[in-house]
């Protein structure tokens, strides 16, 4: 039996030395992991190098989201100047119908149902200008204005006051602020 338990005790000396078990709560790390520990310095400054990163990530993703919201801002304003800059011009090439139709409906004629059917058509163009927001520009009587008017022919003292708007001979069209066409007029010079 001595044999045995001379074994026993060769058999503990070639073992390993037993790890202390650890408190209660705690994990217990294998022997290499324990070795590989960094210390708390290191630890703090690979921290601080997080934090500073996930700063200048977030500062970039702030300025990314920034950028994009003005991109979005511009593009609408652009998108919004394309239509009323598309508005305008079809409105332009419109004004000659309207004129025509002035000229015809000075003409007289026998025909009473073609000037009524005229007559509806006109005001049903003038309305949907207005509604899109086109005003007509005759200042007859008012003093002229050159930037709504061009004076192409001039008037006698005797036709009223000088410096004012004697006449119309061509309306002009604004849409909001905007001069689509000046009013050609008959101005009295002094």
């Amino acid at each position: 039996m001595k044999h045995s338990k001379d074994q026993a005790e060769e058999r503990r000396a070639q073992e390993p030395p037993a790890q202390e078990e650890p408190a209660q709560g705690e994990e217990a790390l294998p022997a290499e992991e324990t070795a590989e520990l960094p210390d708390a310095q290191a630890l703090a400054k690979a921290l601080a190098g997080a934090e500073a990163q996930r700063d200048e990530y977030l500062n970039m993703a702030q300025r990314v989201q920034a950028d994009f919201d003005n991109f979005r801002r511009r593009n609408a304003q652009v998108r919004s100047e394309a239509f009323e800059d598309g508005a305008a011009a079809f409105i332009k090439t419109i004004l000659p119908v309207c004129d025509n139709f002035d000229r015809a409906l000075e003409q007289e004629s026998a025909d009473e149902a073609l000037l009524s059917g005229l007559r509806l058509v006109h005001k049903q163009l003038m309305d949907a200008l207005e509604k899109r927001g086109v005003t007509v520009i005759s200042r007859q009587g008012e003093p002229f204005d050159p930037r709504l008017e061009d004076a192409v022919v001039q008037g006698t003292p005797d036709e009223g006051e000088p410096g004012t708007v004697a006449q119309v001979l061509v309306k002009g069209y604004m849409l909001g602020d905007t001069v689509l066409r000046h009013a050609m007029v008959k101005v009295i010079v002094d």
